[in-house]
């Protein structure tokens, strides 16, 4: 048994719940095998003796973090409900509040990466609400239990490996580094790979700490957006609506077309007027599933006397320019894209 074994024992095995649903119980053969290969593989990279020590030093199994992991919920929020929850009064007002308390920090990050800022305050909102959401799992624990846990067992490893790395570098305690159940961290939610990349020193110390200093991680998530290619001088969304007939299968954000021709096909501006007619090229992304839901409603409601069918609603939908696709590349997800969009103008 290694030097370990005992505490591991004493703090892992005795747990409630110490088992893994149909899993079945603890492995601790696993457990010290998966230990010693990180220290190994550390060893092999050239990651200081101290830094490995202490990130081997108290290693915790956390069968919170596996029940996340496995039930994540399916249950999706309609476009509508997204944006209600996520782009509130109250985000925007602190977002506001955060404008007035940090102007020259952001006046210098748009200045060194052309990232102007109401949107760097709409991704700060969206992340950590400004700073406010706190991460309570010590990160080397969740990245120990996703990797015994074994279904991405190889990207796990390399986030611990690179949450090493940094610790090594920047001169922190492992040990203090928290995050959420998933491994992100700090005010704009990094995995440690993608802090490894694009991580930039703010204040000029020599150290990138995203989690406790605000200049690191605004220039390291203005850095992320300057390399995604962030065109400071185009939008990220228009609001349009859509004829009733308009064909969804065009609504899924991957059909590009020129603005001309998505205006050919009854694409207008919320009021009614043309939208504009560049050349420039843009997806189109609706809440299919509220369309499909707002037409089969149309189609069984009870028919006026003097019709002959019941009219077909209005399809309100975004049009979506080349930041919208950059913002998917760090969260690839339509409504979350849609949101900063929103936040952003709400915070211009």
């Amino acid at each position: 048994m290694n030097k370990f074994a005992g505490w591991l024992i004493a703090t892992v095995l005795f747990l409630p719940n110490a088992t893994l649903a149909d899993r079945g119980p603890f492995d601790s053969t696993r457990w010290y095998e998966m230990l010693d290969s990180v220290r190994a593989r550390a060893v092999s990279e050239n990651i200081s003796e101290r830094t490995i020590n202490d990130t081997l030093k108290y290693p915790s199994f956390i069968p919170s973090i596996v029940r996340s992991d496995s039930n994540q919920s399916e249950f999706k929020l309609t476009l509508d409900g997204y944006l209600a929850r996520t782009v509130n009064q109250t985000r925007v007002s602190d977002g506001q509040k955060m404008r007035r308390r940090y102007p020259t920090l952001l006046s210098r990050v748009d200045a060194k990466y052309g990232i102007p800022p109401h949107i760097m305050l709409a991704f700060w909102g969206m992340e950590s609400n400004y700073g406010a959401v706190k991460s309570r799992h010590k990160l080397t624990d969740a990245f120990f239990t996703l990797m015994y846990d074994g279904r991405r067992e190889t990207f796990f490893t390399n986030q611990l490996i690179a949450l090493m790395k940094i610790a090594d570098k920047n001169r922190l305690d492992i040990n203090s580094i928290s995050g959420s159940w998933a491994g992100a961290m700090g005010h704009f939610q990094f995995i440690p790979t993608t802090l490894a990349q694009y991580g930039a020193d703010g204040n000029g110390d020599g150290r990138i700490d995203i989690i406790n200093n605000i200049s690191d991680a605004m220039f390291s998530a203005g850095n992320y957006l300057n390399k995604l290619g962030w065109n400071k001088n185009e939008r990220i969304v228009r609001r349009v609506v859509l004829p009733a007939d308009f064909d969804i299968s065009l609504l899924d954000g991957k059909t590009k077309l020129t603005l001309p021709q998505w205006a050919s096909l009854g694409v207008m501006n919320p009021d009614g007027t043309p939208i504009p007619q560049n050349d420039m090229t843009a997806g189109l992304v609706a809440d299919v599933a509220a369309i499909e839901s707002a037409r089969s409603a149309a189609a069984t409601a009870t028919v006026a006397p003097d019709t002959d069918v019941a009219p077909m609603p209005v399809i309100h939908a975004y049009l979506t320019y080349p930041n919208f696709y950059r913002i998917k590349k760090w969260n690839n997800s339509n409504w979350y894209a849609i949101a900063i969009a929103e936040l952003a103008d709400q915070l211009h």
